[in-house]
């Protein structure tokens, strides 16, 4: 299904995405990141929150490393109540991921992950690359809404197209 090269290529992408991201989101007032814009969580913070805290969850799933995320399931929209802690603990985290898909052999993209989701209560085995392609997908998606409401809000949205990923990404 994948290979390591793809883990290590969304990665960068990961990487290269949020740190075009956090300049544009730290120039942004407090009351700018925090208004409702009729997204699913809300707000541009809520919104990086969010997928903070879904990353961290599934990299504690990936790498036993890695420790859970901080609060419960039903405050990962206010994991971080500023731009600066966000940004602190989002250029951490993309650092593991990375470190993380670096370390990824073919071997370790075969079996099964078997975890417990608080949204289901009961343990699920899957597949662990199609994990790690809904890990990713996940992110973009999430950036997908971030990318959109930076629009409606009048500020000027990163480029985000793959294949204009720069080498040193």
């Amino acid at each position: 299904m994948i290979d390591p090269a793809y883990a290590v290529m969304m990665a960068r992408y990961n990487g290269w995405q949020n740190g075009q991201l956090m300049p544009v989101l730290e120039a942004m007032s407090h009351e700018d990141l925090t208004l409702d814009r009729g997204a699913f969580f809300g707000s541009l913070l809520a919104t990086a929150n969010h997928l903070l805290w879904g990353d961290t969850l599934w990299m504690s799933r990936f790498d036993p490393s890695v420790e859970p995320p901080a609060v419960p399931p039903k405050d990962h929209a206010k994991l971080h109540p500023t731009i600066q802690s966000w940004a602190a603990d989002r250029f951490r985290m993309d650092g593991k991921i990375r470190f993380w898909a670096e370390g990824l052999r073919t071997l370790d993209l075969k079996g099964d992950l078997i975890f417990t989701p608080s949204t289901l209560g009961r343990e699920v085995t899957v597949p662990l690359a199609s994990s790690i392609v809904h890990f990713f997908s996940h992110q973009t998606h999430h950036r997908g809404q971030i990318h959109a409401m930076l629009t409606s809000a009048g500020q000027k949205a990163p480029v985000s197209d793959l294949f204009l990923m720069p080498e040193d990404a």
